[in-house]
């Protein structure tokens, strides 16, 4: 597995981030050659079902991930949403943890990724891909949209 972590800092409150990176719909506006579809009513909980299809026309792999832990941020402590990923081409898990961190709010992003059919040995071009993909969905989703 190609183990990876990013760590962010905002200003936005806990709870605006946390809806900004549970927008999962969003999560394909930062990823190239992704759209994310619920595949579960809102809100999203435990149980909650998506689907991130990557490619091109017919040529891509689907992301299935099923929503595991679903805690929101409180005044008591930060929030975490896992996500097991349960596809034939993706596999292993994601954990969004936010939490208070003075004004604002802190994001710690962990991700144990695979590939089915590549090689170990690329495990870690995987895990550096990873960082350099879901870093920058972490930096769209909380980037201040006010005109």
């Amino acid at each position: 597995m190609a183990l990876f972590r990013i760590a962010r800092r905002t200003r936005l409150a806990p709870a605006e981030t946390w809806r900004r990176l549970t927008d999962w719909e969003r999560h394909g506006d930062s990823v190239p050659l992704t759209r994310v579809t619920v595949h579960t009513p809102p809100p999203s909980d435990t149980g909650t079902v998506l689907v991130a299809r990557t490619g091109l026309g017919p040529l891509g792999f689907d992301d299935r991930m099923e929503i595991t832990r679903w805690q929101p941020p409180t005044g008591a402590g930060p929030g975490v949403c896992r996500l097991e990923k349960r596809g034939r081409t993706v596999t292993g898990w994601a954990e969004i943890e936010v939490g208070r961190a003075g004004a604002g709010s802190y994001v710690v992003w962990r991700e144990d990724l695979r590939v089915r059919g590549l090689p170990r040995a690329l495990d870690g071009l995987t895990a550096r891909a990873g960082r350099v993909v879901f870093g920058r969905a972490v930096r769209v989703l909380l980037r201040d949209r006010t005109p």
